[in-house]
């Protein structure tokens, strides 16, 4: 099973409107990102781009629509399609997302929440042997952004992923902005929750923008929206933890709202630097 070989650098989303930006001249980037299911298709010009960029730099591929969480079996042709994609350009780095979006036949476009039960636990674990077996390389899985807690849950978020790590020999994805929008909606210190992240798992991370609205009851509601710059307080929260663990993979989501190559560039470049002081003072 192949582990994730990320650079420690940063990296960004891949966007098609960016390519002729990126391929003009050679980027300061450290990795391209990928949703595998915009690549599921046999060619064309989705695959003529990453062809030429997977010549120059590493790549992660990010799935959306597994739906790791659901209590129903993964679909297999999904999970063929996506096997085809991670052979064809060999990775260094696959991830899914702790949520589900199925439900019999349909499909749902959005990633929603489970609650952290062992009948839950045991299903997801099940589902990352299986996709790991099929791809023959080790998944990251992705801490969810979220706005609800179920009542049924019994095991603490961070638990559940480390035990899932612990059973299956997965990755962990951690997303630092997904952290700070659901401590902030449910009213707890995401420091606190950070402080509890199994770490020692953890070999990409993601940082984006989120928005602010207000819910049915007029109090403060943050959404996982990558549509903006990352928010100050994310950017302290990556900070403070990069200090303790070190240079870790680290991508910059901007999928809606997509802003001009210079602009995504330049977040790229916050969080290069951050990574870069953390090795100095590793070094020092």
């Amino acid at each position: 099973m192949k582990p994730s070989e990320l650079p420690r650098r940063a990296g960004v989303g891949f966007k098609p409107e960016h390519f002729a930006n990126i391929n003009a001249t050679g980027q300061p980037i450290g990795f391209f990102e990928v949703h595998a299911e915009n690549y599921m298709g046999a060619g064309g010009p989705p695959h003529a781009q990453l062809s030429r960029l997977r010549e120059d730099y590493a790549l992660s591929v990010h799935g959306v629509g597994l739906s790791i969480g659901s209590m129903q079996p993964l679909e297999r042709e999904h999970l063929a399609r996506l096997k085809v994609v991670c052979d064809r350009y060999e990775p260094e780095s696959f991830s899914e997302h702790l949520a589900w979006s199925t439900h019999d036949s349909v499909f749902l476009n959005d990633l929603l929440p489970l609650p952290y039960t062992e009948v839950t636990l045991a299903r997801v674990v099940e589902h990352i042997n299986e996709v790991q077996s099929m791809l023959k390389r080790q998944m990251l899985l992705e801490n969810p952004a979220t706005y609800l807690l179920f009542e049924e849950s019994t095991i603490e978020e961070t638990a559940f992923l480390s035990e899932i790590a612990r059973r299956t020999g997965c990755g962990l994805l951690l997303d630092v902005n997904n952290v700070f929008v659901a401590s902030t909606n449910h009213h707890m210190d995401p420091r606190d929750y950070l402080a509890r992240f199994p770490i020692d798992h953890v070999r990409e991370i993601h940082l984006s923008g989120h928005s602010e609205t207000i819910d049915d009851l007029g109090a403060p509601l943050l959404i996982d929206s990558h549509d903006t710059p990352v928010k100050d307080p994310v950017w302290a929260l990556y900070e403070e933890l990069i200090a303790r663990t070190g240079p870790i993979a680290s991508l910059v989501e901007w999928d809606n709202d997509v802003p001009d190559w210079p602009v995504l560039q330049a977040e790229a470049e916050a969080a290069d630097a951050i990574l870069r002081r953390a090795a100095s003072d590793l070094a020092a």
